[in-house]
């Protein structure tokens, strides 16, 4: 199922439109009968719902599977009215009585008989057995949403060799594995890591025999913070972002010309990462620049592939338009 009309079902089409749409005279009646959820209910929703809206793909953050997240709802409320079928998302979506609103969107829909089964067990109390519940899951529980923390240090045999917090780690993991440090990198070999990694050039001739001479403490900091410093330092780190975001200088597809005027968005996010620009900062710019007094940034909503071949077919057109900013 495509899931961005999935998702405008179920988020962006409010249940009282729905509802005058589709008067409850229209909808299949419920079936007549004692619904059992193992034996009638389970096997509808496992055939039509849980591939979209299950374990691995909860589109418009609604899942069929677990009773705690399918009672819950999705991300635009309930879809079970519990005593109220006609009142239901799911009834109205599965219906099939519009086109714009449909569920399944694609394929087969639900026959009479089954939607009426969903609507007796919707009416009946929308009863679901407790071992058939599963496990409910928390989206906000998942580690990426959970606030920073600082761990503590692991004890380590070769405390010797710990020069800062991070060595307490690396060390913990390999005198797990009972392995032990590389031997120090000679400072020709240390030089040019440092400077590939940090700006993604090899360090001159010159660069190599002043650091291998420097002989004081810090000298190895103070190369550091003279590549953190430089401006290729943001032209190194900028092309991962611009990778991310589909960033080119030509539109792409079969045509592929170029953009004269796609450099400004380029140049600006060098800076940002040559400012060290706050994420929030560098993120709002993107879309309000002209906000932030530098309109360079909104270059982000018009980075991505554009195709200038349009097509007499304008239902393709529209396609193409929504690929485009999907991309």
């Amino acid at each position: 199922m495509p899931p961005l009309r999935l998702i405008a079902v179920f988020m962006l089409v409010p249940l009282a439109a729905m509802a005058s749409a589709q008067e409850p005279e229209k909808l299949p009646p419920p079936a007549k009968r004692v619904i059992d959820f193992a034996k009638d209910v389970q096997p509808l929703l496992q055939t039509h719902c849980v591939d979209c809206h299950g374990p691995d793909d909860a589109n418009g953050g609604l899942r069929w599977d677990v009773r705690a997240n399918a009672l819950k709802g999705g991300l635009s409320g309930p879809a079970i009215a519990a005593g109220n079928s006609a009142a239901s998302r799911l009834i109205l979506a599965v219906s099939g009585l519009d086109d714009d609103t449909r569920m399944p969107p694609e394929g087969d829909l639900l026959t009479a008989d089954e939607v009426g089964i969903l609507r007796a067990w919707i009416d009946q109390g929308a009863v679901w057995p407790d071992e058939l519940a599963g496990v409910a899951v928390d989206e906000a529980e998942h580690w990426s949403f959970q606030p920073v923390v600082r761990p503590s240090l692991p004890q380590v045999r070769g405390q010797a060799l710990v020069q800062n917090a991070v060595d307490h780690f690396i060390l913990a993991k390999l005198e797990a594995a009972e392995l032990s440090l590389s031997p120090p990198a000679e400072r020709a070999t240390l030089l040019r890591r440092l400077k590939l990694d940090l700006l993604g050039l090899p360090p001159t001739p010159e660069e190599l025999a002043a650091f291998v001479a420097d002989n004081r403490p810090d000298a190895y900091e103070r190369v550091v913070e003279s590549y953190l410093a430089s401006p290729h330092y943001g032209e190194r780190w900028a092309r991962h972002w611009l990778d991310v975001v589909r960033f080119a200088e030509s539109h792409g597809f079969e045509m592929n010309q170029t953009r004269p005027n796609a450099w400004p968005y380029r140049d600006y996010v060098i800076e940002a990462f040559n400012r060290d620009t706050p994420y929030e900062r560098f993120i709002a710019e993107q879309l309000a620049g002209d906000r932030f007094d530098d309109d360079r940034a909104t270059g982000y909503l018009v980075a991505g592939a554009w195709d200038q071949v349009k097509s007499p077919d304008i239902g393709l057109t529209l396609q193409q338009r929504a690929d485009e900013l999907h991309d």
